[in-house]
This record gives structure tokens, C-alpha cells and sequence, in this order.
């Protein structure tokens, strides 16, 4: 290691040195703190509220890791003074992961929620709005829920009854927000412009810097607060490894020795840093569910930032690197999938129809759940929850239950030009 600073590599290699599970001591937090350092602290726009400029969210691959240490994830994140806690771009499964990991805890009234206002990617209805917010209360065990986004591409009704859950308490604030701002910038702009709304989200790294054209200034000028989804890369992506396009770019190679001049350490707090730095962003929202991640973006929070001089040197370094190198031939392995009681993989067998016409049949084979979708090749799921299941060709099927554990229907995820698809599926 060299002036203190090390690579994401070397820093994965100490830290798994001591074991798979590691534990997460004050010691290994104070490790990536500046002395005496506590989380860069930020005000929402609106209201003046102080919020901690670093959040985090497991994203949608609770299923592809140990939820217990998922959970130690959390708990040293909200002993380092995280609050903001994100549970936006997850499935219903996911959601209600960051809900029991925080109920476990018994810090859900200490943590700062961001949500979805609806119970996955279906239609914006005002009713499915008001139900998905009756059930985070009750599920949270809290009086009001902090922050709820609707899609850029939320209509004004979904908009209103949004703002009726705000004006009527039991929501805090509201935002829309988009994974995609390239191609929906004039809608989250629109929405800036016409609606009273508290936050945007959007996707933003040091190579992916669209959203400083307009709308991180027109958000300064309306007094409302950002989200960066993704600091951490310039891709979005749903597998368990996660999108990697920045750390691939800087490869092996050190840090730029002025990067020790707003005290970053590591390639990950490089990143973060010029995120954090930009006057309008109130929060960063990286994604991880990999306890050394976490500690080391702990580091990217705390500290020096740097100024304006200094962010258009990092922003022309980062440009100026090669590409990332083309990944691997054919897709990276799947982790196998989790095992299901008989009971349980039986319930789902059966015809489930989209409105489009499209049919996915299930059927059971042994201890594995068959799927065959449309006109493809039917194929054996992997679990990765009771209800979430993984088709080795990408797509994942969330099967809908009632209060009393019937299905009732599914969700089909898929990955599209505009980002995660979800397609409600109907059971016949």
C-alpha cells in the first residue's frame, strides 16, 4: 500500500483474509474514517431537515446473499451514523428483506425510509397506491414513511394521490425518479418544473454525467433535494455481482496521488466523492450487500470533498481511462438456487396469463419448479426466495400471495431498453 491508499482488490484481500464472515467491529469502521470523521451531513431543500449524504440500499439481490449478513450490513452502517435507507429498485421480496432486516434490529424508526409507491413495477393506480402505503406502515411498525418515488412516467393521477398521502401525513416527502435519465430527462424535468415535489432520484456517476446538464442545476433553482442512484457505476444491472463498469475501468491501477487531497482512499470513495460534491446531490445511494463494500464506502461520506476544480479534474481522469474491457464470453455463472419444501414449489404450479396474451406455465419436476414461457424452451428455475424465483436466462417470476397464502399471481421481471420491465401475470 502506498500514502495509505489501497485498491478495492487489496481491500477485499485484507478483509476476507479474516474470514468469510466478518465481523463488523467499531475498529474496522474507524479504519476507513478520518479521525474524529463523522458522515457529510446534507439539507433537504424543502424543509431544511439535515439528512447523511451517504445511503444505502441492498438493491434487488437479497436472494443471492446470507440475510444475516445482510443484516450485521445494516446495523454497521446505521452504527456509523447511515439513516437514509433505500428500498426503491427491489421486488416485493426484496422490500419486505430491508423491512424485517430493520424490524430485526429495532431501528426502522431510526432509519430515514425511501420507498416505491406501489408494491412493484404495476400499474399507478390511486387505490394500489394507497394500499402499498397502508401496508409499509404497518409493516415498518411506523406513524408516516419518509420518502416515496413514482416513476418519471407516473400521470398526474398517480401524482395526486401521492400528494393526498403527503398532505394527509402519512408520507413525508415525494419524488419521481428515473434509472434512465438519458432518455426521460423531459419528463423528470416537466415534473420538476409543474409539481411540488421534494426529490428527484437519478442515475449519476463520474462517467455518467447527464444529469448536470439540467437537472441538478434546475433542482438547485426549485429547492429540491437529489438522490444519486448508482455512484458506483454507469450501468444498471440485476445480477448478484452487480454493475462494476468504473472499478473495471481504473483496473488495477493506484489512485491519482492528488485524490489524498479530499481524502479518498480508495477508487470507491473517489467515486462517491465527486457525487457527493455536487452542491445539489442530498444524497448518494450506492447498493451493496458485501459487508467490505460497505465499510468502504463508509470512507466516501466522511471528510474532505472536492471543489469545483477539482471535480472537472476527476470527471477528465475517468474519461481519459480505456474502456472497460468486454465481459467474458457468454453470461457470468448463476449462484444455485436456494431449496423449497415440495409444499411450497406446488403451489405455484399452473397457467399465469399477461394482458398481452402471453401465458408462462409452471410445473413441478421432483424439488424444482419448470417454467415454460411463451414459445421458449421450458427450463428449471432457480429459488432465491419462497415466492422469487430466477430463470437462468435472465427474467425473474415474484409470485403474488393473499393474507391467507393463496397465489393469486406472479410478476415477470425482465431487463428492457428502458430498464427493469415488470409484466403482472394473472393466474387462470
Amino acid at each position: 500500500m502506498q500514502s495509505g491508499r489501497f485498491n478495492r482488490r487489496e481491500f477485499l484481500g485484507a478483509t476476507l483474509g479474516a474470514g468469510a464472515a466478518l465481523a463488523l467491529t467499531p475498529e474496522w469502521l474507524r479504519a476507513f474514517q478520518q479521525p474524529g470523521g463523522t458522515l457529510i451531513q446534507r439539507a433537504i431543500p424543502s424543509t431544511g431537515e439535515m439528512l447523511p449524504a451517504l445511503g444505502l440500499s441492498f438493491s434487488n439481490h437479497p436472494g443471492c446473499a446470507d440475510h444475516a449478513a445482510l443484516t450485521q450490513v445494516l446495523k454497521a452502517f446505521a452504527d456509523a451514523g447511515g439513516r437514509v435507507y433505500d428500498a426503491m429498485h427491489v421486488s416485493p421480496a426484496s422490500e419486505q428483506f430491508h423491512i424485517t432486516a430493520a424490524n430485526d434490529l429495532g431501528i426502522q424508526n431510526k432509519l430515514f425510509w425511501s420507498t416505491r409507491g406501489t408494491p412493484g413495477n404495476v400499474a399507478l393506480q390511486a387505490d394500489l397506491i394507497n394500499t402499498h402505503i397502508d401496508s409499509l406502515l404497518t409493516r415498518l411498525k411506523v406513524s408516516k414513511i419518509d420518502l416515496v418515488m413514482l416513476p418519471a412516467t407516473a400521470d398526474a393521477a398517480a401524482l395526486t394521490a401521492l400528494k393526498e398521502q403527503k398532505k394527509a401525513g402519512r408520507v413525508r416527502y415525494i419524488a419521481v425518479q428515473t434509472i434512465v435519465v438519458k432518455s426521460q430527462a423531459a419528463q423528470v424535468e416537466a415534473i420538476m418544473r409543474n409539481e411540488p415535489i421534494d426529490f428527484i432520484g437519478v442515475d449519476y456517476d463520474v462517467s455518467n454525467r447527464f444529469a448536470e446538464d439540467t437537472l441538478l442545476p434546475l433542482a438547485q433553482e426549485r429547492k429540491i433535494g437529489v438522490m444519486a442512484f448508482f455512484p458506483l457505476s454507469n450501468s444498471y444491472g440485476m445480477s448478484c455481482a452487480g454493475s462494476t463498469q468504473l472499478f473495471a475501468r481504473a483496473g488495477t491501477r493506484a489512485l491519482p496521488e492528488w485524490a489524498a487531497d479530499f481524502d479518498a482512499k480508495t477508487w470507491a470513495q473517489f467515486f462517491l466523492k465527486y457525487v457527493i460534491s455536487h452542491p445539489a446531490v442530498t444524497v448518494a445511494r450506492p447498493g451493496t450487500t458485501k459487508p467490505a463494500h460497505m465499510l468502504e464506502n463508509i470512507g466516501g461520506g466522511i471528510g474532505r470533498l472536492p471543489n469545483e476544480a477539482t471535480r472537472k479534474r476527476m470527471a477528465e481522469f475517468i474519461d481519459a481511462l480505456p474502456p472497460a474491457p468486454p465481459p467474458p464470453a457468454g453470461p457470468p455463472p448463476l449462484p444455485p438456487g436456494i431449496a423449497l419444501p415440495v409444499a411450497v414449489i406446488e403451489r405455484y404450479v399452473g397457467e399465469y396469463t399477461a394482458a398481452s396474451g402471453f401465458t408462462a406455465t409452471f410445473r413441478r419436476e421432483g424439488d424444482k419448479l419448470l417454467v415454460k414461457p411463451g414459445n421458449n424452451p421450458e427450463v428449471p428455475l432457480l429459488a432465491r426466495s419462497e415466492t422469487r424465483f430466477q430463470d437462468p436466462r435472465g427474467p425473474f417470476f415474484e409470485f403474488q400471495l393473499d393474507a391467507q397464502g393463496k397465489v393469486t399471481g406472479a410478476v415477470l421481471e425482465q431487463q428492457g431498453a428502458q430498464g427493469v420491465q415488470k409484466i403482472p401475470l394473472m393466474r387462470k
